[in-house]
C-alpha cells in the first residue's frame, strides 16, 4: 500500500510542477488531430486527484496559485472552481489585475490572452 500511495503522490507532484511552469492553457485536444498537450494531461491528473482527495490536493492548488506562471495560475483558479467557488472567485478577482500573457488553445484555434482578460471572462461566466 505504501508504494502505491508514494507513486500516486509523485505523479501528483509531477503534474502540479507541469502546471506551475505552463505557458499554455488548453482543456481538451488541440490541432486538427485533437492531441492532448502534456499540460492538459497534467491538469486532468490534478483534477482527478482533487475529486478523490480534495483537502490534500487543495494545498497544492493553493501553492500553484501563488507560484505558477500566468497559465499555471489560470489552471489553479479553474481547479478551485470545482471545490470552492468562493475561493475561485477571489482568485479570479485578484488575477484580474495581472497583465501577463499566455497562449490559449480551443480546439484548432491558438490565441494569446492576458491573465487580466482571462480572469475577467471567467468572472463574467461565473
Amino acid at each position: 500500500m505504501f508504494g502505491i500511495g508514494g507513486k500516486r503522490d509523485r505523479e501528483l507532484a509531477a503534474a502540479v510542477e507541469e502546471l506551475a511552469r505552463a505557458d499554455t492553457v488548453a482543456f481538451g485536444g488541440v490541432g486538427f488531430a485533437g492531441t492532448l498537450l502534456p499540460v492538459t494531461e497534467a491538469y486532468q491528473r490534478v483534477e482527478a486527484a482533487l475529486a478523490e482527495r480534495p483537502e490534500e490536493v487543495r494545498e497544492q492548488v493553493d501553492s500553484l496559485l501563488d507560484r505558477g506562471t500566468p497559465a499555471g495560475r489560470a489552471y489553479a483558479a479553474t481547479l478551485l472552481e470545482r471545490i470552492d467557488p468562493a475561493a475561485a472567485r477571489a482568485a479570479w478577482t485578484a488575477l484580474r489585475d495581472d497583465p501577463a500573457e499566455f497562449t490559449t488553445f480551443t480546439g484548432c484555434v491558438m490565441d494569446r490572452a492576458t491573465l487580466r482578460e482571462y480572469a475577467a471572462q471567467r468572472l463574467t461566466e461565473a
